[in-house]
Order: structure tokens, then sequence, then C-alpha cells
């Protein structure tokens, strides 16, 4: 399990910065929109429907680094690979697919997750 966990710690850290640049660049693409010309009807119609899916996607990517933190201290309690729900192993191939999997598939399954 040692190699998987280091395996596993390597991409969440490297998922982990990646998905802080990601809103780091929405946010600040979402603050330089907010300035600018005062737009007609259907920009600003456009410019709403662009708002939701920036907040959606940033609410997604906010949870996932929630999942990535959450993942980080499991490994560093050594509590990484075992489910939450069960305490029953969580897969091998599972855990490099997901390495911030907190269940095992047959408890994922049962959470609807």
């Amino acid at each position: 399990m040692n190699t998987l966990m280091d395996e596993a710690r390597i991409a969440l850290i490297q998922r982990r910065s990646s998905l802080r640049s990601l809103l780091r660049l929405t946010r600040t693409e979402a603050g330089a929109q907010g300035r600018g010309r005062a737009p007609d009807l259907v920009d600003d119609a456009g410019g709403k429907s662009a708002e939701t899916v920036r907040a959606r996607l940033s609410e997604r990517e906010e949870r996932e680094l929630r999942d990535i933190d959450d993942a980080l201290v499991r490994i560093e309690q050594g509590r990484f690979g075992h489910c939450a729900r069960c305490g029953g192993a969580i897969g091998r191939h599972r855990l490099r697919a997901i390495p911030e999997a907190r269940h095992c598939m047959a408890c994922s399954e049962q959470v609807g997750r």
C-alpha cells in the first residue's frame, strides 16, 4: 500500500494545485467581467448564464478540493484506503482512478455518490 499511497499523495497534490489555479483564474475572469461597459439585454442574459455556469463549476471544484484535502489527511493519519462507511479496504484500482475516494464500491453505490 505504501507505493499506492505515495502515488495517490502525488496525484492529489498535483490535482489540488491545478484546481486552485483554475479557481483563481475563474474568480479573476468573473471580476474582470463585472467591470466594463454597460451590457445590453442580450449580453446581460448571456452574462447571467455564464455566471451561473461559473458558479456551479466553482462549487464543484471547491467540493473536489475539500475531498482532496480530506484524502491527504487520511493519508497522514494512516486511514487511506479504508472505507469511511464499512471500514473495509477500498480496491487498488478504485484508489488509482479516484485517489480521494472515501468509500469502497459497495458502499459508494449505497451512498449514491
